[in-house]
């Protein structure tokens, strides 16, 4: 089989928001692939906007990011002319503006999740093609589509924030079960009034669904651990 390693870079991605109670959960699995290849299996999809605002990204590479890093200068601009901190909507606007002008170009979708004084906690969506929703929760990627009917009846309003972590490490590794573009580790971030929390969930901490296989390390891995060989005798 030919693997076509020239191919543009996708995210294939699950991607994940949640609401609770004081705050938002972000999170994303780790699998960047070219392909059929997986080109990075540590990625991280949750890319910082302001100190508030965070986004995950699904899609290809290169359009997310370089989105996300047009909106963060903006933003930048935005926070200097105010001489506050931008609000979780007008980053999330801002996110819709250049994803619907730009619509024929680009090949992503995006989740915006934060916190201001304002309205609390906030998760907005912006799927292919530039529209925007406020969501209670949102999903988004290639693993999203395994998740649908498991937030309808997981998800309730009033979490906790250990509850909304929980939900979302959960789903993630449930759609990593099931989705082949999906994979490696879960990242989390939660924003509230207190912060930024970043948490990493290594995929031998993360829950086995429907008969997988027990994680085992690369032959790099076995390799890199093992001692030096012995030089042989002549």
């Amino acid at each position: 089989m030919d693997i076509d390693l020239s191919a543009p870079h996708s995210m294939g991605t699950t991607i994940i928001g949640v609401t609770y109670n004081g705050g938002v959960v972000l999170g994303a699995d780790s699998r960047t692939s070219t392909g059929m290849y997986v080109a990075n299996r540590a990625s991280d999809k949750i890319t910082q906007l302001t100190d508030n605002v965070y986004i995950c990204r699904s899609g290809s590479a290169a359009d997310s990011q370089v989105i996300s890093d047009y909106v963060r200068y903006f933003l930048h601009q935005h926070t200097i002319q105010l001489g506050q901190p931008a609000t979780v909507k007008v980053a999330a606007n801002l996110v819709r503006l250049l994803s619907y002008q730009n619509k024929n170009m680009l090949q992503m979708g995006v989740i915006i999740g934060g916190w201001d004084k304002y309205e609390g906690g906030q998760i907005y969506s912006v799927p292919l093609g530039g529209t925007i929703l406020k969501q209670p929760f949102a999903i988004g990627g290639s693993g999203s589509t395994y998740l649908y009917g498991f937030f309808d009846q997981a998800w309730k309003e009033g979490m906790s924030k250990d509850e909304a972590e929980k939900l979302v490490v959960k789903a993630v590794s449930l759609a990593i079960a099931r989705d082949g573009a999906s994979g490696g580790v879960v990242r989390t971030v939660t924003i509230n009034a207190d912060g930024v929390t970043k948490n990493f969930y290594t995929s031998d901490s993360l829950p086995l669904w429907h008969e997988e296989l027990e994680p085992h390390n690369s032959l790099l891995d076995i390799l890199s651990a093992s001692s030096s060989p012995e030089p042989m005798s002549t």
